[in-house]
């Protein structure tokens, strides 16, 4: 399966290589853009080199005694640039570098999650349509309801995944913005039209008025959107957790042929995948608390929020990343029972056709309370029993002379529960052919 540490695009967006290429690259883009406005003079500035690269270590080595890494970033780049290296950072503060580098991280992160997402809806929807019309016994509570099909679990799958893909798309834009503003975000010792050209280069949009930093509210919605899917992925995961139960058995995750299941028990195979994407869902909202708190910042800028977004947000994206392909590779690998879910309809001894007979006595003139206490003594009796519904129901003196007996087989039949699907994978714009349900035998 996956190992999180070979998704190696996602690694890279928040690499210390990549970090301080952009840092370098929006250096530069100020530089020019200065230069082309007549801010700083043309020839001091006309021959320097843009493939300076800074080694880490160096940068490393500075900052431990500046204790600022903007400055420790800026004395080796001067210092290569030689006499025209006294032009960097001009009317800039440190925050318009870094803010303006984690909006194109981000945005960058945003678009390989998109894809992950994209591959994941190719794979649910092949799925989906496969198991259209394999009838599962639905379950509220834990218990037996009516029928649908594994086909329409997967629908709503499909369709709770292209909300998240819309969330995260308009999750994008909102932190697709940087700033090159000065020390408070006032353009003091820049012209306005300066940071509007640097964006416009670098893909991002400009924020209508910061401070000394772009609004941490941005981030949070971003990190919540993050959260908010993670949370999706988990509520799947849990569902095939629960289809894999020992009673359950209608569905398994992929178990490798030399997976060993427990160190005490050979006979295992637990949802070791489903569960780990359960446990990653908790740590996607801690982090989503964090992007939070981090929103009250101290007047025009603290370095509160710093600290925790060099942590939260490259390990949720790049948990994220993970989690989403690792659902995808659960998806394709898993094992469906459709017999086990035929089984398990057959035990329900058609208990699910309660609400169908309650409906059809009503329709037939008398009051929904006669008509529900009706069924349910009928059905309690089903519980404590070990005939189908329909046979009680026929022999109920009371429904028997209010329903056919033609009529209780057709309520109790699957057909009649399912005759929609075809439906419903049209109204979310999947193509199936028009086909029935078609019903278990029943004993």
């Amino acid at each position: 399966m996956i190992d999180r540490y070979t998704r190696e695009p996602m690694l890279q967006i928040w690499s210390e290589k990549k970090r301080i290429d952009s840092w370098i690259q929006i250096e530069f883009l100020v530089l020019e853009t200065l230069v082309e406005f007549g801010y700083l003079p043309r020839e001091e500035t006309k021959d320097i080199q843009k493939n300076i690269s800074i080694g880490l270590e160096e940068i490393k080595r500075r900052e431990a005694i500046t204790q600022h890494e903007i400055l420790a970033f800026l004395e080796p780049l001067a210092e290569q640039l030689g006499p025209a290296g006294r032009y960097l950072h001009f009317g800039l503060t440190s925050s318009d570098i870094l803010d303006t580098t984690f909006a194109l991280q981000l945005k960058a992160a945003a678009e390989l999650l998109l894809s992950d997402i994209d591959i994941l809806l190719k794979v649910i929807e092949e799925k989906a349509v496969q198991y259209a019309f394999v009838p599962i016994i639905g379950r509220t509570h834990g218990v037996f309801a009516e029928p649908t099909t594994y086909g329409l679990k997967l629908l709503q799958m499909l369709e709770e995944f292209k909300r998240a893909r819309s969330r995260l798309l308009q999750a994008k834009e909102e932190i697709s913005y940087g700033m090159i503003s000065g020390a408070v975000g006032t353009y003091a010792h820049l012209d306005p039209k300066v940071e509007a050209t640097v964006l416009k280069k670098l893909g991002l949009k400009v924020e209508p008025i910061s401070s000394q930093v772009i609004p941490r509210d941005r981030h949070a919605f971003f990190l919540n959107c993050i959260a908010l899917i993670g949370s999706s992925v988990e509520r799947w995961a849990t569902e095939f957790r629960h289809l894999q139960r020992s009673e359950v058995l209608e569905v398994e995750e992929p178990f490798k042929p030399k997976q060993k299941g427990s160190s005490a028990m050979p006979h295992k195979k637990n949802p070791i995948l489903c569960e780990r994407l359960c446990g990653l869902a908790r740590l996607l909202r801690g982090y989503a608390l964090s992007a939070m708190e981090n929103i009250s910042l101290w007047h025009e800028r603290d370095i509160s929020h710093s600290s925790v977004e060099r942590v939260a947000f490259p390990d949720a994206t790049i948990l994220l990343d993970y989690m989403l392909a690792l659902l995808s590779d659960v998806l394709k690998g898993q094992t469906v029972y459709p017999e086990r879910m035929k089984e398990n309809i057959l035990a329900s001894r058609e208990l699910f056709a309660s609400e169908g007979l309650m409906l059809a006595l009503v329709q037939k003139g008398i009051s929904r309370k006669e008509a529900y206490e009706a069924v349910q003594q009928v059905a309690m009796t089903c519980w404590q029993g070990d005939k189908p519904l329909s046979v009680y129901a026929k022999s109920h003196p009371f429904i028997s002379t209010l329903l056919e007996p033609k009529e209780i087989d057709s309520l109790c039949s699957l057909d009649f529960y399912l005759k929609n699907v075809p439906t419903l994978f049209h109204r979310c714009g999947v193509k199936i052919e028009d086909q029935r349900c078609k019903s278990h035998e029943h004993d």
